[in-house]
């Protein structure tokens, strides 16, 4: 039996299935609040609406909108077989919406002083994947 390749400290990554019609959609222009409406169990039209709201200065808007794409992408991580811990790996594309929500609601709870969730979130984000929050902020988020 061969050991190559083979993740021996932990769970496999998760990879979250790919949302083509939100994509295809939000390409073709569509607001992120028409998305959300159109798809409320994507994490990424969520977290799309989160970073809208966080540019507007509508900082509780933003926690709301990223809390819900938080919890939506949960859904949705343990429909993939998510077991609660374990990679969520930037570098699949599909996971971005959920990596994205999880840092707008850190953002979002730093800003209104929820310590204990930024430091929850921080690690969270950080144990799925320890790219994601450069890679996010890059984007200019």
């Amino acid at each position: 039996m061969s050991l190559v390749g083979k993740n021996l400290v932990g769970p496999d990554p998760t990879l979250l299935p790919e949302e083509t019609e939100v994509m295809a959609r939000y390409d073709a222009g569509d607001e992120p609040v028409d998305l959300a409406a159109a798809f409320p169990a994507s994490s990424l039209a969520w977290a799309l609406l989160a970073d809208e709201a966080w540019d507007e200065g509508r900082t509780v808007d933003s926690y709301a909108y990223a809390r819900v794409g938080y919890h939506r992408g949960l859904d949705a991580l343990r429909r993939a077989g998510w077991r609660g811990a374990g990679p969520v790996p930037w570098s699949h594309e599909p996971n971005r919406g959920f990596l994205r929500a999880l840092y707008a609601l850190g953002r979002a709870a730093a800003a209104i002083g929820e310590t204990d969730e930024v430091q929850r979130i921080s690690a969270f984000l950080d144990e799925s994947d320890p790219q994601a929050r450069s890679a996010i902020e890059a984007e200019g988020r």
